[in-house]
């Protein structure tokens, strides 16, 4: 089972690789993403698909595909997940409730009908119902990067900030290449709790985990600047020269400032980042 990570929370989304599946289109844009076969593909951001016997996936997916100590689902359990799935990729929200709720009854040691319910709560304005069942997930499974990211955009909109930051530290945790919590943890330590150190280490390796460019590169590139870091060089670019002999002309200036240079403004995040 695996399920899109909360895109809403963003200020933006990661690039997909040849590893995601696009995700639904939905209000808020977060939806869970399941496949018929019971092998669901990653979304964006999203948990990866289990190997065989339940086994993780590869590190390069990005996500957690542990299922906690409830291991890998029944058949059954998959195909309940699926129909929920359905009725939450169209839209119906009522129904997709009702049928995640049977099966927090039904397999209660199962994670992931937790998570999409904190989604589902969220979207729908329900944020103390969100938290409630996201901490319902973290307690069944601590090592999924993917269920405290949720909590964290849960706790992030309650006005939650330490909280929410150490939702992210953990997501990062039990996932050290999970990418949305990198992003997610710049974003509140800048905006919300004016960390800006912690914020650049962030948003830095969110970089360096998925390649992006704009704004992520502009919003570093102030971080640097306000936290008296040198500007970083672009990519490319060609070594420093030796110093030269005194009296002599290197004709550049080797101290000078990087072209990548800092914006006249942070960028803001988008609603609900």
């Amino acid at each position: 089972m695996a399920l899109l990570s909360g895109c809403a929370s963003m200020p933006w989304s990661p690039k997909p690789d040849s590893t995601t599946a696009a995700p639904e289109p939905a209000a808020g844009g977060a939806a869970p993403v399941g496949a018929a076969s019971g092998n669901p593909a990653q979304a964006a951001g999203g948990a990866c698909t289990p190997g065989p016997g339940g086994k993780p996936a590869p590190a390069s997916c990005g996500g957690s595909a542990s299922f906690g100590p409830a291991g890998p689902p029944s058949p059954k359990a998959t195909a309940d997940f699926n129909r929920a799935v359905n009725f939450m990729r169209s839209g119906n929200s009522t129904e997709a409730e009702l049928e995640f709720k049977q099966m927090t009854l039904a397999y209660p040691r199962l994670s992931t009908p937790f998570v999409n319910l904190g989604i589902i709560y969220r979207k729908a304005g329900h944020l103390d119902q969100s938290e409630e069942a996201l901490k319902g997930a973290v307690e069944r499974n601590g090592g999924s990067a993917v269920a405290w990211n949720e909590l964290g955009a849960t706790q992030r909109l309650r006005g939650e900030f330490p909280d929410a930051a150490a939702s992210y530290e953990k997501a990062i945790a039990a996932d050290s290449n999970y990418a949305p919590a990198y992003r997610n943890l710049g974003v509140v330590s800048d905006l919300y709790l004016g960390d800006p150190e912690r914020a650049l280490t962030a948003l830095e390796r969110y970089k360096e985990l998925t390649g992006e460019d704009r704004p992520v590169t502009s919003w570093i590139a102030e971080l640097r600047q306000r936290t008296g870091k040198p500007p970083l060089k672009p990519a490319g670019a060609a070594p420093a020269p030796a110093a030269a002999p005194q009296g002599a002309s290197t004709g550049s200036d080797a101290n000078g400032p990087s072209k990548d240079a800092p914006p006249a403004t942070k960028p803001a995040p988008k609603a609900g980042g």
